[in-house]
């Protein structure tokens, strides 16, 4: 079993026996990982997953070193509410692979830098410390995405909840079924022509160090037409997925707490390939205000930290909103694409209306023409006047859909909106 030769391997290491057996942990995750591993970095790797698999390890080997008990504070490690065993730091990692050798316990904080490819993998990192403390005295953590895969082999994708405020956006339609004005769809394509060639361009076409290698966008317009239709289709066409964040849950009134919620995401988001998607974003994405007093001095800095976590970050992030004025204008000189959805035109609506009626239902197309010419709908209250009209029929036992059907549902329509609904 790995676990027992770890024990074996941490007893042999701490006591410096000269007769110590070497075990092989450097093809344990190798295949899960499809990395290369070293025999230091299996040995971590496994020292970080034991709690999981076997609680009380560590303090089994504690006890067995030290039977009168006692305080250890070279082994590092931290016991939590939750959880009341030992859980390993950094400073444990050091204690076992190190010593008191000073130069080797330096070498081993390189394993937790941001360049090495357990933090590029989001395999497995340290956790923030408190100001002052010891970069290694960090717990080491594992996601729990990365800890199914090494457990089971399996990439499980992230839960929603307080570590994970986001929800994956998917859709079964294509992009054939996007209608938008000509201009839109070009930035469009030209965002589709980053996100296949950008590996590319920095690495064949030495373009790296002029490149970033993540993608700011943002799309802004009226409610309904399109922009959460197409960064789905973004993720669906790139196999990629997007993560909607529920910025209920992430804004905070507490002074720091929307940025501590806010970088939870974008490090379980690191290297993965995710699309986050920010709707409604100039909640948190807004213009910075004239300080006047301590609120709006912490405001600020949380638009002053976004501004800096999202230039570094290198996957795909949207902002959605429904004015671009309300987004802060140094975001907007960050953007690699800022791409204006607008309402659809009577031409596009016609082509709405067509798309959207089942095939099964008969309605005249003159009735389609004369409604896309009259109402001023948006993609989405077209689909939802086709949903309503739909189910009067099936209810009524009908195969086709009249006039009277089309114009009760788009009444409902402009009732949600308080419009006036003037009839044909």
């Amino acid at each position: 079993m790995p676990f027992q030769k770890l024990k074996t391997y941490i007893l042999q290491q701490v006591t410096e026996n000269d007769n110590a057996e070497i075990f092989d942990f450097r093809n344990t995750f190798s295949e899960v990982t499809k990395q290369d591993t070293t025999q230091e970095e299996g040995v971590i790797l496994l020292m970080a997953l034991v709690p999981h698999v076997l609680p009380g390890f560590y303090d089994e080997i504690l006890k067995e070193l030290y039977p009168d008990g006692g305080e250890f504070p070279q082994w590092g490690g931290v016991k939590e509410e939750q959880y009341r065993s030992m859980q390993p730091t950094g400073e444990t990692i050091q204690h076992i692979l190190a010593g008191s050798k000073m130069e080797r316990r330096l070498q081993l904080q390189k394993y937790f830098q941001d360049d090495h490819w357990f933090y590029k993998k989001q395999l497995l990192y340290i956790s923030s410390v408190k100001e002052g403390m010891p970069f290694m005295s960090g717990k080491i953590i594992i996601p729990p995405e990365s800890l199914n895969l090494l457990m089971f082999g399996e990439i499980m994708k992230p839960r929603f909840g307080p570590d994970f405020p986001a929800k994956e956006l998917s859709t079964l339609m294509e992009w054939d079924d996007l209608v938008l004005h000509h201009n839109t769809l070009d930035q469009i394509s030209q965002m589709r022509l980053w996100i296949k060639h950008k590996d590319a361009l920095r690495e064949d076409w030495g373009l790296a160090k002029r490149l970033s290698p993540g993608y700011k966008a943002l799309f802004y317009g009226p409610s309904g037409t399109g922009k959460t239709l197409t960064a789905s289709l973004l993720g669906k066409e790139f196999k990629r997925p997007v993560y909607r964040i529920d910025l209920s849950q992430v804004v905070s009134k507490y002074i720091g707490e929307t940025e501590k919620n806010l970088e939870k995401i974008f490090i379980r988001a690191e290297n993965k390939e995710w699309v986050l998607f920010f709707d409604e974003a100039d909640s948190i994405f807004g213009k910075r205000s004239t300080t006047r007093s301590a609120q709006d001095r912490f405001a600020n800095q949380s638009v002053s930290y976004l501004l800096q976590r999202i230039e570094y970050f290198n996957g795909v992030v949207i902002l959605a909103s429904n004015y671009k004025n309300n987004i802060d204008q140094a975001f907007i000189r960050r953007f690699n694409s800022i791409i204006m959805f607008v309402k659809p035109d009577a031409e596009q609506r016609l082509r709405l209306w067509e798309m959207g009626i089942p095939k099964k239902i008969k309605i005249k197309k003159e009735i389609l023409a004369q409604v896309a010419d009259n109402y001023e709908l948006t993609g989405a209250q077209i689909n939802n006047a086709i949903a309503y009209s739909c189910l009067q029929i099936v209810e009524k036992n009908k195969k086709s859909m009249s006039l009277e059907d089309i114009l009760k549902a788009i009444k409902t329509e402009y009732l949600k909106e308080e419009k006036i609904f003037n009839s044909l």
